[in-house]
């Protein structure tokens, strides 16, 4: 993606035309991933720029106010996604009270018509937006017909019989089935950022920990985890995560505190991504720093143990 755009108003992104797909786009898991590449296809068959339309924060998220709503991915993650699936411009609209207020027929003729000049429109099953959710596929092909587009609405799809969604990833995320996650995504399940100075409890204690923040994020998943550390080696690192509160410690903000075994080096500033391999029980508060040592003494163990088994497995599939 050569570049990012945010407002509604501007100059034509694409003045030779474009093919867009519509859509929140929460984690581009693989049925995300069939959309983006019919989307590919349409351009390079048509001479047109391959553009995905979404929003941040994510619908969703915004009407759920004060409720939590767990996401996949990160705004800048769905960025990176969205250009690895080869999108060369990515619309992220900021989604508030004006852009929902907006009629469908105004996001046509603004968003697709102004300022794409879409030439192929793209959505998933169900798709409605505009204020009220007015706006639909019929209204897209009728719209199109006057503007110069055409709409269609992609199949859903299904992986072993069953629909591949958001909202089953993040469920399947949140039993701590990260295998089953992962097939749906077409990756592992990670939460990236850049490592901030902690309060150093852990290197007290004997556990050193690269700390992330999520910010106004909310992950799918919560406790403690056998993981692997992307972006520290050229391979990745083994460890032992924990992503909560830290109830023993009086801990407030929502922290992902990750261990890596047999490392010592200085990760401040440095963007890692976390990969969850396994849940191992959820936070808990314990009577005092000597019990939670304890308590992380026996996940350490149990971390290295999946993962020295996940390793050989993967091994093993290799020769």
């Amino acid at each position: 993606m050569n570049l990012l755009f945010r407002d509604v108003a501007g100059p034509c992104l694409a003045p030779r035309g474009s093919a867009v797909c519509i859509g929140a786009f929460d984690g581009v898991h693989r049925g995300h991933q069939a959309v983006l590449a019919q989307v590919r296809t349409n351009a390079q068959a048509h001479g047109l720029m391959p553009v995905a339309v979404s929003f941040a924060p994510i619908p969703r998220v915004f009407f759920a106010r004060d409720d939590a709503v767990p996401q996949l991915s990160s705004t800048r993650e769905k960025i990176a996604l969205l250009r690895h699936a080869g999108m060369d411009r990515a619309l992220l609209l900021r989604f508030g009270a004006k852009l929902a207020a907006m009629s469908a027929q105004d996001f046509v003729e603004r968003v697709l018509v102004r300022r794409l000049r879409a030439r192929h429109v793209l959505v998933g099953p169900g798709f409605r937006f505009g204020h009220a959710r007015a706006g639909d596929l019929a209204l897209l092909q009728q719209m199109g017909k006057v503007h110069g587009f055409e709409a269609a609405e992609v199949a859903p799809f299904a992986l072993d019989g069953e629909r591949v969604s958001s909202s089953r990833t993040r469920i399947l995320l949140g039993a701590g089935d990260f295998d089953a996650a992962g097939r749906l995504l077409g990756r592992r399940f990670g939460i990236g950022g850049h490592v901030v100075r902690g309060a150093q409890l852990g290197r007290k204690l004997g556990y050193p920990t690269a700390n992330l923040r999520l910010g106004t994020r909310v992950s799918p998943v919560a406790g403690v985890f056998a993981v692997k550390v992307h972006g520290v080696r050229d391979a990745a690192m083994p460890g032992v995560a924990s992503l909560g509160t830290r109830p023993t410690v009086d801990g407030r903000e929502v922290l992902l505190e990750a261990h890596l075994f047999d490392f010592d080096g200085d990760l401040y500033g440095k963007r890692i991504e976390v990969e969850f391999v396994q849940k191992l029980r959820a936070e808990e508060k314990f009577d005092g720093l000597d019990a939670m040592v304890k308590q992380i003494d026996l996940d350490a163990q149990a971390a290295r143990e999946i993962l020295g088994r996940s390793t050989t497995a993967t091994a093993g599939a290799l020769t």
